[in-house]
């Protein structure tokens, strides 16, 4: 049988693209957002996170109509995946950004947790580490980015991740359960590689996001490859590309737009400023999309 796959906010940005992916890979999915995704074989179910009885409800109820045939009542999801959240900052006002996200975040957690499903993954951010949407320049500590860093971010969204990871922690640690967080970078979907000469051109322009980036479809497989890896309890991911999203090597970028902060190994000539290093050697990340693939230099 298809593995069940509860995705919420499957209709933004980085989820209308992982969502055909998972469903291409052979998974059942069921979109649960405030906006439906139109895209073959997915289900779709129009919620409110941030209510914890709606929450409950959506992970206690069918699917579809074919659901009520077998006559075997509600049958369990296999893995929760929630992307379900306000984007950034400037959309709401801060107290609302990180109520939405750190509330929705506890309460998918939680009942998923509770009804005993063992896989979760949760859409974290490269906000954390604190320079995205800093006031004023700001200095990362050091490079690459890696998952021990010590996040600091200044911001009501960076904030609200950096909490749902410690809530990830914790009830992963409760019930025994995998819950992965993945500090996504920049998301690029397909039509956005137009925009690349104009980055090369002035890279000011992605220095706070330290020239990350993660194509949709390669999150896709990231996704992926987190329901297929078990066993690891908490875990924190970057998601990103291989390299940085510039044709300048990443040291010479580093020395331009951050002059002083240290280097705390040896990197390659374009390697992602945010690391991927991990999700390549844990989970065994191989990306399908450079954006040399896509881009004219």
């Amino acid at each position: 049988m298809k593995k069940r796959i509860l995705f919420t906010g499957g209709s933004g940005k980085a989820g209308r693209h992982t969502v055909p992916w998972l469903v291409n890979a052979g998974y059942e999915v069921h979109n649960v957002d405030l906006v439906p995704l139109n895209s073959p074989g997915v289900t779709n179910l129009q919620a409110d996170v941030t209510d914890a009885g709606q929450v409950y409800n959506v992970l206690t109820m069918h699917r579809d109509f074919p659901d009520l045939d077998h006559g075997k009542g509600v049958q369990p999801f296999d893995a929760v995946v929630h992307f379900a959240a306000v984007p950034r900052i400037l959309i709401k006002p801060d107290n609302e950004t990180f109520r939405i996200n750190t509330m929705s975040t506890y309460n998918v957690i939680e009942a998923a947790a509770k009804l005993g499903v063992k896989k979760i993954i949760i859409a974290s951010s490269e906000t954390t580490y604190g320079v995205c949407f800093a006031e004023g320049h700001r200095d990362f500590h050091q490079f690459p980015l890696e998952e021990d860093y010590d996040v600091d971010p200044m911001d009501s969204y960076g904030l609200s991740k950096v909490v749902n990871e410690k809530t990830a922690r914790a009830f992963a640690e409760r019930f025994g359960i995998d819950v992965y967080a993945l500090r996504i970078g920049n998301v690029i979907e397909p039509h956005e590689y137009e925009h690349f000469p104009d980055y090369f051109a002035n890279s000011e322009i992605r220095k706070r996001i330290a020239w990350s980036y993660i194509d949709a479809r390669d999150l896709g497989q990231i996704v992926h490859l987190c329901i297929e890896k078990n066993g690891l309890g908490f875990q924190v991911f970057n998601a990103a590309n291989d390299t940085v999203s510039a044709n300048t090597p990443s040291r010479e970028l580093a020395a331009k737009h951050y002059p002083g902060v240290p280097f705390t190994r040896e990197i390659g000539e374009y390697e992602g400023l945010l690391s991927n290093r991990k999700i390549r050697e844990v989970l065994g990340f191989k990306e399908e999309h450079d954006w040399r693939r896509h881009v004219k230099i």
